[in-house]
């Protein structure tokens, strides 16, 4: 990859995102640091091999052709690696990237400025595409099909619209929230990949590589304890590595091991199962105060003292994954395997069959 060119600010990821050890927004910072850990080529990728053999084929195609490669689009949660994705697309055709975010393209002009600054064959990458206004999305469509950009000059009865050539690019585009992409968009990309959550040995593959960076000392034990709690996802279990490094550091012996893996994680609160103290409270507050469920979303969130943002699409889905959650049309109600993990006896109905006890928010 011959270069990588930063078009404006990282998306704002909204309230409440980004201020947790087990976040997976990017904390604040933190991009320097990630960027030093990532990848440059598909070989050095971990996990995802689905996709890995997909792009391979796709981006050996581009070269033997010598054109471009296919429009793309990466869609799933964050830190999952959609970002490392695109650098190593550009890096594999040996491009230059050129990244920029949804919400910093404000305007049609703010596109057409970044497209005519690309030479033939680069990649153009747009972080949290789906947030991108109606007028600058009318301006991509003919850029990716037909690589050519229409400018209104004027306004009213004497405007006029010229035509200009944009050089052949790649557009990769990259989104939490898939079901925002407007049809006409998502059907301009010649791929549409879905990223999984990693399993358990993926991830401690990706841990030791990056204490190889990091030129942190660690075993198989605490690489592996460090992974089984990451929730999946690389760039957590990054972040846990290196406070595991911090602790170490500072009260053992330097070596992430078992035993300073399991410390170090107690000490920034993260437990067995992977979950910090406002996934607990959650569960605690749906357990103890309202019985086990159902209850809204808004009123557990409240209960917990988190916007219903930080709630629903930070803590949620991991516990629902964890089978310690159930969305139900009445509300949010909680497993057997919620109060066991809590230490609580659950209640003989079963979990919806009564209505929450009378409180603060009953």
């Amino acid at each position: 990859m011959r270069d990588e060119v930063d078009l404006g600010p990282p998306p704002d990821d909204g309230p409440g995102h980004g201020d947790g050890i087990l976040d997976a927004s990017p904390l604040g910072g933190e991009e320097a640091a990630e960027a030093g850990l990532r990848p440059r080529t598909l070989a050095d990728f971990v996990g995802q091999s689905e996709l890995k053999e997909h792009l391979a084929i796709i981006l050996e195609a581009a070269r033997r052709r010598g054109q471009a490669a296919d429009h793309l689009l990466f869609a799933g949660p964050p830190g999952l690696g959609k970002t490392t994705l695109a650098g190593i697309v550009a890096a594999e055709i040996d491009v230059a990237l050129h990244v920029t975010s949804g919400p910093a393209l404000e305007r049609a002009g703010d596109l057409a400025a970044i497209l005519s600054q690309l030479a033939e064959g680069d990649v153009l990458f747009i972080d949290e595409i789906h947030r991108l206004s109606r007028a600058v999305e009318e301006v991509l469509y003919p850029a990716m099909e037909d690589f050519v950009v229409d400018i209104v000059l004027g306004k009213g009865p004497a405007a006029r619209t010229i035509r200009i050539d944009v050089p052949r690019f790649t557009l990769v585009g990259a989104t939490t929230r898939t079901g925002l992409i407007t049809g006409p968009l998502r059907d301009r990309f010649g791929l549409v990949a879905r990223l999984d959550f990693y399993e358990p040995e993926d991830l401690e593959a990706i841990v030791v590589r990056a204490a190889e960076i990091l030129e942190v000392d660690i075993d198989t034990g605490g690489a592996r304890e460090i992974a089984r709690r990451a929730r999946g996802t690389p760039r957590i279990a990054n972040r846990l590595l290196r406070r595991v490094r911090d602790y170490a550091d500072v009260r053992g012996s330097g070596t992430v091991d078992l035993a300073a893996a399991q410390a170090g994680l107690e000490v920034f609160a993260v437990d067995e199962r992977g979950l910090d103290k406002t996934d607990r409270a959650v569960l605690d507050a749906l357990c103890r105060r309202f019985g086990g469920g159902p209850v809204g979303l808004s009123t557990l969130a409240i209960s917990v003292a988190e916007p219903t943002e930080t709630v629903e699409d930070v803590h949620e889905p991991f516990l629902i994954r964890e089978g310690l959650l159930m969305r139900t049309p009445r509300g949010r109600v909680a497993t057997p395997a919620a109060w066991a993990h809590l230490g609580l006896t659950a209640p003989r109905s079963a979990p919806g069959d009564a209505e929450p006890p009378p409180g603060l928010f009953g």
